[in-house]
């Protein structure tokens, strides 16, 4: 028996779903194809119990600097069991909303099992034919593992996927990947008392792009952790139960050394469907159509800005254009912004620096250390730094890079200023409350300001014409 329908989307997790409530606008014949589990990679393995994680090591660090602000209180007992059955237990309790919406959609609509092409617009899954008029991918990505690792290592072979899923905290970990991902875990175990080494392949640790604010990083994450840069070419070993690396002995490797998509196994080979030099899909991220064939993609499997709120726009794109083709539609994306729950956090609003630099604009940079912000020294963070990047001529902000305290918000209002098309100027204008954190962004405007050579607005209209240097401002 053959299935039809006007879309097919393979994939349930964030951009699979989007794409398929977009895609129910338009029709109701629709088919949810899943091979492993209903739900996001965000909330079983991903965003939500990482920060469980973190809020826990967050916790843990307070204690330890208690006796800074003269609280004197004892050094911290970490119950590794508690801190992991609430990691669990909140984590299957996000999981759980997410598998109630998928549970609640009608069940005409979900097929469970594994999807491949057999040709244009027709796919198996598991002995089932099925013909769609159009198809979305959302398949996702994995985490990569260096050829030979598994089969060397063994159990002592870690990936994210593994960490939420711990009864207990291990005593010792190598981390090999210095991302988002590997600084984010490395850290928030370091804190909750295991010991930890950080190794990255190269210079860099995390996202940053802006070279001063990238060494910035590098030595305010060295000074906290165990850090091992340049450490490409590793090749772990298992010494009886422990994993040498570097030198060192450890319990387990946790490997962060980036993910890829899944889209091995799809019988891609029966389109003829187009790819850049690294073999990544070429797609109209603002349409989601791969090539101009009745295919569209969205979510992590792109390789473009593996995020969920990128994921859930894309797949909104991807599955509104499914059920429309061949009337397809381009759509507006978002400021880009990216945010790592690091200590200090990372956060990246709009154009990032290298960004910039590779399109050749003309732009200037303002900067502000948090080493003296009146806030960020009152709460005893006051580490790190902000630039700012806008347009020669226009004054527009273009984008910014930070790594320093409530970098989560602060990108946030960089984020809304560069997809508003906000001046330096208009940003002056806005309100500055004292003493808070944001004052130090209103140093690197002016700063800014003042590099970029704008005439001064008229005085009827400035509101930020006063020159009085607020305390730690």
């Amino acid at each position: 028996m053959t299935l039809s329908c006007d879309v097919a989307i393979i994939g349930a997790g964030t951009a699979g779903m989007s794409a398929y409530r977009a895609a129910r606008v338009h029709t109701d014949k629709v088919l949810l194809i899943e091979a492993a589990h209903y739900g996001t990679t965000c909330a079983r393995v991903g965003c939500m119990p990482s920060k469980l994680l973190i809020a826990a090591a967050e916790a843990a660090q307070a204690v330890r600097e208690a006796h800074r602000f003269g609280v004197l209180a004892e050094t911290p007992r970490i119950d590794g069991r508690a801190v992991m059955q609430r990691v669990r237990s909140e984590r299957d309790r996000f999981v759980g909303f997410v598998l109630e919406t998928v549970h609640g959609w009608p069940e005409a609509t979900r097929v469970f099992g594994r999807a491949r092409f057999t040709g244009p617009g027709v796919l198996e899954v598991d002995g089932q034919r099925i013909e769609a008029r159009t198809v979305v991918v959302a398949t996702g990505s994995r985490p990569f593992v260096p050829a030979g690792w598994r089969e060397r290592l063994g159990a002592r072979l870690l990936v994210n996927d593994d960490v939420f899923d711990w009864i207990d905290l291990p005593k010792s970990l190598a981390v090999v990947g210095a991302g988002v991902i590997g600084l984010e875990l490395a850290l928030a175990l370091h804190k909750l008392g295991v010991r930890v080494r950080l190794f990255a392949r190269g210079e860099r640790v995390g996202p940053l792009t802006d070279p001063e604010l990238q060494a910035l990083a590098r030595q305010l994450f060295a000074d906290d952790l165990p850090l091992t840069l340049q450490a490409g070419g590793l090749e772990p070993v298992l010494d009886g139960d422990e994993v040498l690396l570097g030198g060192e002995r450890f319990e387990a490797l946790l490997c962060t050394a980036g993910r890829q998509a899944n889209l091995d196994g799809l019988g891609l080979e029966a389109l003829a469907l187009p790819r850049d030099a690294q073999g990544h899909p070429l797609i109209d991220r603002h349409t989601g159509q791969w090539g101009d064939a009745p295919v569209f993609i969205a979510g992590d499997v792109t390789n473009d800005r593996p995020l969920l709120h990128e994921a859930s726009d894309a797949g909104r794109i991807a599955g509104d254009n499914a059920a429309r083709w061949p009337a397809v539609h381009r759509r507006p994306r978002r400021a880009p912004l990216a945010i790592v729950f690091s200590e200090p956090q990372i956060a990246i609003a709009g154009a990032s620096h290298a960004e910039l630099v590779a399109t050749g604009r003309a732009f200037d940079t303002g900067r502000v250390s948090f080493a003296d912000q009146g806030r960020s020294r009152v709460m005893l963070v006051n580490r790190g730094g902000l630039h700012v990047y806008a347009e020669r001529g226009s004054g527009r902000l273009l984008g910014a890079e930070m790594v320093g305290p409530a970098a989560e918000h602060l990108g946030h209002l960089l984020a809304w200023s560069v997809q508003r098309g906000d001046t330096v100027q208009q940003m002056l204008d806005c309100p500055f409350y004292h003493p808070v954190v944001e004052e130090g962004l209103r140093t690197a405007l002016r700063q800014l300001s003042s590099d970029l050579h704008l005439p001064p607005p008229p005085i009827e209209t400035c509101l930020d014409c006063d020159t009085a240097a607020e305390v730690g401002n």
